[in-house]
């Protein structure tokens, strides 16, 4: 009963609009109730969940992030880019995917890599010609390349909600290649389109011309390397690194490119502080839920079912795939990592099942939800941009869809695309 209270609640809370970590707090508050437990349990599950060292990096990324937003990285970046591959057919696709890997490994942010980029490439590529659907569906599913690529936030949460017992230097390792595997499957896709479609080419610029803008762009593209160097160094804790990030963003865009204003760096800072609050009051929240799913023994049962159903590994990694992509659908990413890394990890890990494949796994499945409806905020966030209703671009995104499910096969299903770059150097 007190398993159906708990669930009852929270899904009846989402249904009529509640934000997510409320509706855990409350559906958490209401079982605690229910078992008799003093309501104090809660805030105490709470605060506990939040007083995590490690989670001071994520403010540190998130304010280094909306810096680079703000601080004219992202058009040096678009240029660099398009000297580089604009000369492919449909090179501004190209362009628009490149960007986002550059950019993603640095913002960490996905919603950031449209609101940057998007505003940049959507209207030149509809003025150069090509269909705003095909725009803005290259922008949306290209800038979950950033959840990926390290740096990334949400490896910090996945971390966290796996118990602290993973490496983050590790994660950070494990997402490189599994994250430019999926730009080049998203670049496959888009390039078939622009061959059937008959978009244009740009003429190469010329390699001084990609030098140049090169040079130019690779302050910027530092950041990242500051941020992972650091970690997989040594030098730095994961929040060290973080700080040292953002005092980097901060000084380059202020006075090596000058492009920061006083206005741009307030609108920075506050943005920061509202994701920083919204992620950590969700953590703080979700670490209550998942201590109740854990004394229900949710995870155990689950185990069992899909067992039951099968024992062939293969089918039930399939299984919890096809759960994460339903879940990621209708649900927020942040809240998800929290909510189902403590239910589906121990069921990996009886498979023989690396915890760090699986979160990249995890990762790049929720990511895909980011760009499905209802509650894709990547695909709400990019039609904005483009100024084009959601229908629209549904009509035509299934290739793009279809390339980024190949990438989580593969990351599923071959461990060595994950795991090989954290061996190598020793990690």
């Amino acid at each position: 009963m007190g398993l159906g209270i708990l669930l009852g609640i929270f899904f009846g809370g989402v249904v009529i609009g509640v934000p997510v970590a409320f509706a855990m707090g409350i559906a958490a508050a209401s079982a605690f109730w229910y078992e008799g437990f003093p309501l104090l349990i809660t805030f105490q599950r709470t605060m506990s969940s939040i007083s995590v060292f490690a989670l001071l990096a994520i403010p540190f990324f998130v304010f280094a992030g909306e810096l680079m937003l703000h601080g004219g990285i992202a058009i040096r970046l678009v240029k660099f880019a398009s000297a580089l591959v604009g000369h492919v057919r449909g090179g501004l696709a190209m362009v628009n995917i490149l960007s986002s890997m550059l950019f993603g490994g640095i913002s960490g942010s996905a919603v950031a890599d449209i609101s940057a980029l998007g505003s940049i490439l959507i209207p030149v590529m509809k003025e150069r010609g090509y269909k705003p659907d095909y725009a803005v569906n290259v922008t949306v599913t290209s800038s979950i390349a950033g959840i990926v690529i390290p740096p990334s936030h949400n490896m910090i949460i996945y971390v966290v909600a796996a118990g602290g017992g993973i490496s983050v230097s590790k994660m950070f390792l494990a997402g490189v290649v599994p994250g430019v595997m999926m730009c080049l499957c998203l670049a496959v896709a888009a390039y078939w389109i622009a061959v059937r479609d008959k978009y244009p080419a740009d003429p190469f610029p010329g390699w001084g011309e990609v030098a140049r803008t090169g040079a130019v762009a690779l302050p910027g593209l530092v950041t990242a390397i500051i941020i992972v160097g650091g970690v997989l160094s040594g030098i730095f804790t994961v929040t060290e690194s973080g700080a040292f990030g953002a005092i980097y963003a901060l000084v380059l865009t202020a006075f090596f490119y000058r492009s920061l204003s006083w206005k741009s760096f307030v609108i920075a800072l506050t943005s920061a502080v509202r994701t920083t609050a919204m992620v950590m009051i969700l953590i703080g929240f979700a670490g209550a839920f998942a201590y109740l799913l854990a004394l229900y023994q949710v995870p155990d049962k689950l185990s069992q079912l899909l067992l039951g159903i099968s024992e062939n590994k293969i089918m039930i990694l399939l299984m919890v795939n096809m759960m994460l992509l339903v879940l990621g659908m209708i649900m927020d990413m942040a809240a998800l990592i929290l909510i189902c890394t403590p239910i589906f990890l121990p069921i990996a890990k009886d498979l023989g099942m690396d915890p760090i494949q699986f979160g990249i796994m995890m990762l790049v499945n929720l990511g895909l939800g980011l760009c499905t409806p209802p509650v894709g905020t990547c695909l709400f966030v990019g039609c904005a941009v483009g100024k084009i209703r959601i229908e629209d671009t549904l009509k035509s995104i299934m290739p793009f869809y279809l390339a980024i499910f190949v990438a989580l096969i593969l990351v599923t299903y071959v461990p060595a695309i994950s795991m090989t770059l954290p061996a190598m150097l020793g990690q």
